[in-house]
């Protein structure tokens, strides 16, 4: 929620009353500064000490990250580099370029920004700290990546900053926003972090209220956003460290109305995000990886009314299929004073909804399966990802017990779970904002989770020394839903290269890679994958639009009585259209190796057909479906326009892969 420590949700009967939420803590106090530690080594090589203060830093990983190669992508619940190795993502978020300003004030005066920090739109820290030094203390907190938020705004903004937002690195001075952000990603990436792209706002103002940011929308045009998105992604395609694009910070309710997840409007969070990730990798960096948030709130928080947050839970049921497979993430945001049904709101319009610090360590762990955990822990499903909890935090000076045994618990759950994280926020102002890893006076002096005396301390080393899987991953098979609902989705940029294949019909096909192995009876929804045999399609972009029963052989009625569009002999099945709910048309392409010929008919006009132990999940929940065994691939689809019986898909051709 970027924290959400100043969010505005307007509820009421009749009239809208902002709600205004208080700081969940108060700044900590004053601490002894850990003077600058620059110079790690004399003049003659040897090892000096950190600090003067001799105050000793919390267990931490400090040494240096293993080496990893990009370009990162997905196996399974687990993310890996180009070696197959884990890479897990400990990751901070280092904020400032998404805005800092409240929105009430002079955005000209700090107390008017966030904390009373004025970021000047550019990440935090420069003005008090040189990039070298900050990096290396990113390094002996023991993060490998950095989640790195921007606004629009800063994208287009032209005017430099003031020399006094950089004046710790006087190199910085003269340059706009982008130029800081640009000098910032090569510097994290030059020293092994990756990065991943964050747009979190876009207006340069603190998030996460009723404040213009609210959608990906709210203050442009979609087709802004998904243009901004392709610049940002080719701006950057040359620096293989540049790992993830993590697509809008905490899509949420306006006045008005709510985001949704595929109803197919203009709020229609799912499909939004499915544009900008498939524009993203088919035309800026096929190497991203995508990041998705789910839905961080819904409804009106006063009691009893419908409000919540529903997070991830809808992926169960309608998930999203890339043009690069093996590159989708689902992300999370959770924080104690928030909860499943609670806004984080105190004082008028608070509910009487139980936040996470007040549920038991049991139900808060259940409810963080149910609202994300689900997508990494249930294996072998259509929606199956690895999910990053890319914030969650807690102030130093936080001294409520709920508060405190809520972040043991959290973050226990988090290492007993190997989760990908990212704390919020890396870097801020001492006297300013406790929340932050590492806090910064004016004379550069830090202080924060390296000194002894910051309880947060445990939880953190817990999170970055508890076991964790490494080394090679295992391949795990793509299990990827199609959905025609609300328009087309052809995944495959072979075909999408060949043109419209079907003018006028609904149309889906398998990414590159993977191959047709299921469909719903009336839903329009298809399941693909590439188990068992992998990549299956011959090299080149043949492709046979199947619209007639040419290919049925003499003798070889599979389903009699029906309309049956068969592939030619050597040929799968990896879309399919649909005009109405009635089939148009099967989508065929050669294999790159023989095919088996004997096959079997799988009916689902009145009934699920699938293997007892069908992998993928149900990926047309509340229809019928027919799914082939996966040592099958698909060969033909059956339909019948007889009055009285529903036009759509009754039955598939089956056939042994060899």
């Amino acid at each position: 929620m970027s924290n959400v420590r100043v969010v505005r949700y307007l509820t009421g009967v009749g009239s809208a009353v902002a709600l205004l939420l208080a700081s969940p803590g108060p700044v900590a106090a004053a601490a002894e500064p850990l003077v600058r530690h620059a110079a790690v080594l004399d003049s003659t090589g040897a090892e000096g000490p950190a600090s003067s203060t001799g105050v000793a830093s919390v267990p931490t990983a400090t040494a240096q990250a293993p080496a990893w190669q990009p370009p990162l992508s997905t196996r399974g619940r687990y993310i890996v580099d180009a070696n197959g190795d884990r890479f897990r993502l400990k990751s901070a978020n280092w904020d400032g370029a998404q805005g800092s300003w409240t929105g009430s004030g002079s955005s000209a005066d700090s107390a008017d920004h966030h904390a009373g920090q004025n970021s000047y739109g550019i990440p935090l820290g420069l003005d008090r700290v040189p990039l070298p030094d900050l990096l290396a203390d990113f390094r002996e907190l023991g993060i490998n990546s950095v989640r790195l938020p921007f606004s629009n705004e800063m994208i287009h903004s032209t005017a430099a900053v003031p020399d006094a937002a950089v004046s710790a690195n006087p190199e910085l001075r003269g340059r706009t926003p982008l130029e800081i952000f640009d000098a910032v990603v090569t510097a994290l990436t030059r020293d092994d972090f990756a990065v991943i792209l964050n747009n979190h706002t876009n207006t340069s103002r603190w998030c996460c209220g009723i404040d213009g940011n609210e959608r990906w929308n709210s203050s442009q045009s979609t087709q802004q956003w998904t243009d901004d998105w392709v610049f940002m992604a080719s701006r950057y395609a040359a620096d293989p460290r540049v790992v993830g694009a993590d697509l809008y910070n905490e899509v949420r309710r306006d006045v008005l109305d709510d985001p949704n997840w595929g109803l197919g409007d203009s709020h229609d969070w799912y499909a939004a995000a499915q544009l900008a990730a498939d524009r993203i990798l088919a035309e800026a960096n096929p190497d991203l990886l995508i990041v998705i948030e789910g839905i961080n709130w819904t409804g009106l928080p006063v009691d009893g009314l419908p409000h919540g947050r529903p997070v991830l839970t809808p992926a169960r049921t309608l998930s999203h299929t890339l043009v690069a497979a093996h590159k989708l993430v689902y992300s999370a945001h959770f924080y104690g004073y928030t909860g499943p049904h609670h806004s984080g709101a105190t004082g008028i319009g608070e509910t009487h909804d139980a936040r996470y610090q007040d549920l038991s360590r049991d139900d808060l762990y259940q409810a963080l399966y149910d609202e994300a955990f689900f997508v990494s822990e249930e294996a072998g499903r259509h929606f199956t990802a690895p999910v990053w909890v890319s914030e969650f935090g807690i102030g130093a000076g936080e001294t409520g017990a709920a508060a405190r045994t809520w972040f043991g618990n959290v973050t226990d759950y988090f290492a007993d779970h190997d989760t990908d994280f990212a704390y919020w926020p890396l870097v801020g102002w001492e006297g300013h904002d406790d929340w932050a890893l590492l806090r910064y006076d004016q004379d550069g002096h830090r202080y924060g989770l390296l000194d002894q005396t910051d309880w947060r301390g445990t939880g953190w080393a817990r999170l970055m020394d508890s076991p964790s899987l490494t080394g090679p991953v295992a391949a795990a098979p793509a299990w990827d839903m199609l959905a025609t609902g609300h328009g087309d989705q052809v995944q495959s940029l072979t075909v999408r290269a060949g043109g419209d294949w079907d003018s006028g019909a609904g149309k889906a096909a398998c990414p590159d890679g993977e191959r047709l192995i299921g469909l719903g009876h009336t839903s329009g929804r298809g399941l693909c994958t590439d188990v068992s045999a992998g990549d299956l399609r011959a090299a080149g972009d043949a492709q046979a639009v199947v619209t007639d029963e040419r290919n049925v052989p003499a003798g070889g009625d599979w389903a009699s009585g029906y309309t049956k569009l068969q592939c030619a002999p050597g040929q799968f099945l990896i879309g399919y259209s649909h005009r109405g709910v009635r089939m148009s048309a099967a989508l065929c392409v050669p294999a790159r190796s023989a095919l088996g010929g004997t096959g079997r008919t799988v009916w689902f006009d009145r009934s699920d057909n699938r293997p007892a132990d069908a992998a993928g999940g149900d990926f047309a929940t509340n229809d019928y479906k027919g799914q082939c065994a996966d040592d099958e691939y698909a060969a033909g689809i059956a339909f019948t326009a007889r009055i009285g019986s529903s036009a759509g898909p009754a039955a598939l051709l089956c056939r042994k892969l060899a």
